[in-house]
């Protein structure tokens, strides 16, 4: 019995740290589409978790406010060190997650500044959205 309580701790000392590195990874942002939409230096479409911005074509377009957002994240990541919490996938294949320059949390400084909405659909999935 004290041997299954052993590796269980010993299993929890090992994997903890690797999930808790997996889900904060250091990221290079190479590119925003949008205020809600960037792409990392390896290919990867990241979703920005639990935010909202005015699209930039569509039937729902507002491209002056969308451009104002996309520029406004473009200027929270610039020349920072990006950390990644991915929460999953969405509908597009696209990571879905948190991202964080230089320790601020870039979704909660968005909705701050006025340049995006919570996504109240998907608010569940972030602490600050709460």
């Amino acid at each position: 019995m004290a041997h299954r309580y052993k590796f269980l701790i010993l299993s929890l000392i090992f994997f903890i740290p690797v999930y808790v590195w997996a889900q904060n990874e250091i990221i290079k942002i190479t590119y925003c589409y949008d205020g809600d939409t960037c792409t990392s230096s390896k290919g990867e479409k990241i979703r920005l978790a639990c935010i909202d911005t005015p699209e930039l074509r569509g039937t729902r377009a507002a491209p002056e406010k969308a451009r104002a957002a996309r520029d406004h994240l473009r200027s929270l990541l610039a020349g920072k060190e990006i950390h990644i919490k991915r929460i999953g996938k969405d509908r597009y294949n696209r990571t879905v997650g948190e991202l964080f320059a230089d320790g601020l949390n870039v979704q909660e400084k968005m909705v701050a500044d006025g340049f995006a909405k919570i996504y109240k659909k998907y608010a569940f999935q972030c602490a600050w959205s709460k």
